[in-house]
């Protein structure tokens, strides 16, 4: 286990070990959150949105003063992580909660985060909406689309949001980095996004259980949809 792989380890101890009443974030969801507030055009301070991750009713009750202050440093820590990596590259590597057992990857604690980050400001990313361009905009589209789905709001078919499934882990790193391009442009002018890959630009899949493409005999989900 590497450096960075440790310091995630002990934030997610360090989340866990909070009232479980409080429903506080997991790793997962504070991720997606700090990616939000950082993808935001407005500045949020630390004050603002901090108290959201210790959970509904924004009181961490730590166990102590230590606890308060390596929990926030753990925090704060990832927060600054999250930034350094947006100026290497606008294509980040969300973090998503995997099933042990199966393998399956969540990528819905990660866009709960990620929305309720927009919500500390709703206007700023109207207008940002209003403002961008068209790529942008069904990006931005497609991630609200993501939330509908994991709350079960969504008008899509058990199918289309099975397909759905399979391709947001993936797509998710490139609406961030189009988003990017958009409401942090001095990012964007210091590196190089491969935006391929966007929601509209996507080539329908063929069904989980139909015949690949490539020719193989074997079923797409089993084939090439594996990948």
């Amino acid at each position: 286990m590497n450096k960075e792989e440790k310091r995630l380890d002990r934030l997610n101890e360090l989340l866990h070990a909070l009232p479980v009443d409080n429903m506080a974030m997991t790793l997962s969801e504070l991720d997606g959150y700090i990616t939000g507030i950082l993808a935001c055009p407005e500045m949020i301070p630390p004050s603002e949105w901090l108290p959201d991750v210790w959970g509904e009713t924004s009181e961490a009750h730590f166990a102590d003063q230590e606890a308060a202050e390596e929990t926030i440093g753990a925090v704060m820590t990832h927060h600054n992580s999250v930034a350094e990596a947006m100026t290497r590259s606008l294509l980040i590597e969300p973090i998503y909660e995997v099933d042990p057992n199966s393998d399956e990857t969540f990528w819905e604690p990660w866009i709960d985060g990620f929305t309720r980050a927009m919500e500390l400001r709703p206007a700023a990313w109207e207008n940002l909406f209003d403002s961008a361009d068209e790529e942008t905009q069904t990006t931005m589209i497609f991630l609200r689309t993501l939330q509908d789905i994991y709350t079960g709001k969504s008008k899509f078919t058990e199918d289309e949001i099975d397909e759905i499934d399979i391709e947001a882990p993936d797509l998710i790193p490139n609406c961030v980095a189009s988003i990017l391009h958009q409401s942090r442009p001095e990012l964007a002018g210091t590196v190089a996004a491969n935006l391929s890959g966007m929601p509209h630009r996507a080539v329908p899949r063929p069904g989980r259980n139909d015949p690949c493409s490539c020719g193989s005999g074997r079923k797409y989900k089993l084939c090439c949809g594996r990948n």
